[in-house]
């Protein structure tokens, strides 16, 4: 069953909690199950959550992984579900049907290279077809950031033409640290790159080995919103986050540039661009150049 089949089982609930989860890299063989969707939508404490703009994706994943285990254990019947379902919203569309068995050490087989402008994304089993000097190895984990998303692919994009040599980077919300990576590729001199996901950073610090930057990144863990004043001056930031969390930090990215920097934002969709607009032109900002994949909007800004 896809994410978006899934999500059909318990609107709205389903929906969110999908939107949220796959920008956490939650996609495993327990999302298949028609019980979890039950529970998600029955549960109130997540409904509140889902409502909540300041509550991380991956503690969404890790609420809602331990929602479903307080219930609806594998063999709950088909007929409780059900009911779970309509209690929580009598409207919901509901479809049953058997999931086939599926073999998911073959999930490599779904990981391909990327090309990025001048760069290439790559997992460590296609890296060495490629040039290393352009090459980013993301080994895919739990952390968010392999190429495989076009928001991570946005970033790149427009990085290639602000990264320049000498360049001290922010990562805010660095994931895998794939745009870490990507900047000291492009020449940047030192990066941080924050995660405040505690399941993140050994990915993150895997990957910073692979590509040979442990010398120039910085994995920090902890609130960017707390570390980022502290690292200031900065002539770029970088931050692949919902829009909700980009609004409101606004001010504080602005804070830590330094004269003639900038900020690339990504994590926003098509449907958002009309209000993150709003919010750059009551803060100030210009927007130098945007892009655009899938349903995707990424912008690079510098304060006015």
């Amino acid at each position: 069953m896809s994410v978006a089949e899934a999500a059909t089982i318990a609107r709205p609930y389903a929906e969110a909690v999908f939107g949220l989860a796959e920008k956490a890299g939650a996609f495993a063989p327990w999302l298949e199950r028609l019980a979890i969707m039950a529970r998600v939508a029955a549960h109130p404490e997540m409904r509140s959550c889902i409502s909540n703009p300041n509550l991380g994706a991956k503690q969404l994943y890790d609420l809602f992984m331990e929602l479903c285990r307080e219930d609806f254990p594998a063999d709950a019947r088909i007929s409780d579900i059900r009911a779970a379902v309509i209690r929580a919203d009598r409207h919901a569309a509901i479809a049953i049907g058997e999931a086939p068995e599926t073999d998911y050490s073959q999930w490599r087989a779904s990981v391909s290279a990327h090309r990025v402008g001048e760069l290439m994304i790559a997992p460590p089993w296609l890296a060495a077809q490629h040039d290393p000097a352009q090459t980013i190895i993301v080994d895919p984990a739990m952390a968010f950031g392999t190429g495989e998303h076009p928001t991570t692919r946005g970033v790149v994009r427009l990085m290639q033409r602000v990264v320049r040599s000498g360049d001290v980077v922010a990562d805010l919300g660095a994931g895998s640290a794939v745009l870490s990576i990507a900047a000291v590729r492009l020449g940047a001199a030192r990066v941080a790159a924050i995660e405040i996901e505690h399941d993140s950073i050994g990915n993150a610090e895997d990957n910073l080995r692979a590509n040979g930057v442990t010398d120039r990144v910085e994995v920090i863990e902890g609130d960017a919103t707390i570390i980022l004043p502290l690292l200031a001056p900065v002539r770029l930031v970088l931050a692949n986050i919902i829009s909700s969390v980009l609004i409101t930090m606004l001010p504080l990215i602005r804070n830590a540039l330094a004269v003639g920097g900038q900020a690339i934002l990504s994590g926003i969709l098509i449907e958002e661009r009309t209000g993150m607009i709003g919010a750059l032109e009551a803060g100030n900002w210009s927007i130098e150049r945007e892009d655009t994949e899938d349903v995707w909007w990424s912008v690079q800004i510098a304060p006015r």
